[in-house]
């Protein structure tokens, strides 16, 4: 069994800091999601993270960092917008795809020549990676294409038996997984979605594009660039275009997320009523989707989200999972 053990004891921390030093895997909490963290600079130790998580060799992890010496052990090539995004915005949900150092194993990379590092601001994996003094590759602490958790609990769901501890650090201050930017490419370049968003880092950059999803079989710099992602077992439905609709014969076993109240024919035990600002919605949507696994929902029925350009991160979490 996975012993689970709140974070705000000093002892657990020396347990995980123990254990990965050890290279073993501790699912930690970030401000982001939960991450299954192992040591960067050990391929056997990373190479539980897939193990773990049946993840695909192709699909390279985030390496998390203290401070931007730490992350300058991990890559062999450091441009000024590096520094810029740095002072910007880390430690936080930003990660930057840079030329990785000879330190990181082509294993973490998915054989690729860059890595993708990123600052946590979340206090328990800051304080983690401080004591250990190496950095720690940490995907989300999930099953591969499942959803990502945002509680221990939902870590335990999925991961329970699988590793040796969880950090209980209580529920994720953002909920969604980091922006990645890439600035190995002539333009810097998005290569996924976060509450970062385009616009803030043209207003830092200058300009900046979005990259369209990628094929499986290519050579990828970063998680989530695949289409299919982030999905419950159930189905889920986008309710684009036929809401009212689809709402008027719903299946007892559909679970609903919507920006509206549940109305007074509908069962309020599968009608899950969303925050109306991007930052509550992307901070409950992985919760609750997690909680329609837990209820054995047979589908999720999802209302429109607001077309506004800061929602596009929480729209392609949505839509990916959608893809199963």
């Amino acid at each position: 069994m996975t012993e689970i053990l709140p974070a705000s004891n000093p002892d657990s921390i020396r347990q995980a800091k123990r254990l990965l030093s050890k290279g073993h895997l501790v699912a930690i909490p970030t401000e982001t999601v939960y991450g299954l963290a192992a040591n960067a600079f050990s391929e056997e130790a990373v190479a539980g993270i897939f193990a773990v998580k049946g993840r695909p060799s192709n699909n390279p992890l985030i390496v998390h960092v203290s401070s931007v010496k730490m992350a300058r052990d991990c890559i062999s090539a450091w441009p000024e917008e590096a520094n810029i995004l740095a002072e910007k915005f880390w430690p936080g949900p930003l990660s930057m795809v840079l030329p990785k150092s000879e330190k990181i194993s082509n294993i973490v990379t998915a054989g690729g020549p860059t890595v993708a590092v990123r600052s946590p601001s979340n206090p328990i994996m800051k304080e983690i990676l401080e004591q250990c003094g190496f950095p720690l590759a940490a995907p989300s602490a999930n099953l591969s294409n499942r959803v990502s958790p945002t509680k221990a609990e939902y870590v335990a769901a999925q991961l329970n038996g699988r590793i040796p501890l969880i950090l209980d650090g209580g529920a994720c201050q953002i909920g969604i997984e980091s922006t990645v930017l890439d600035l190995t490419s002539s333009t810097p370049t998005i290569l996924r979605l976060g509450l970062i968003n385009l616009a803030q880092l043209q207003k830092v950059l200058g300009e900046v594009r979005l990259a369209s999803m990628t094929g499986s079989k290519e050579i990828l710099k970063s998680p989530g660039q695949l289409c299919r992602h982030y999905s419950p077992r159930a189905k889920v439905i986008l309710g684009e275009g036929s809401w009212d609709e689809l709402i008027i014969n719903l299946d007892k076993n559909t679970h609903v997320i919507a920006l509206d109240s549940v109305p007074n024919d509908k069962n309020p035990d599968t009608w899950h009523k969303m925050p109306n600002s991007v930052q509550g919605y992307a901070k409950k949507i992985y919760e609750i989707l997690n909680r329609c696994d837990q209820a054995n929902a047979k589908a999720i029925l999802i209302q429109p989200l607001p077309v506004e350009s800061e929602w596009d991160a929480v729209r392609d979490r949505v839509y990916r999972a959608s893809m199963n």
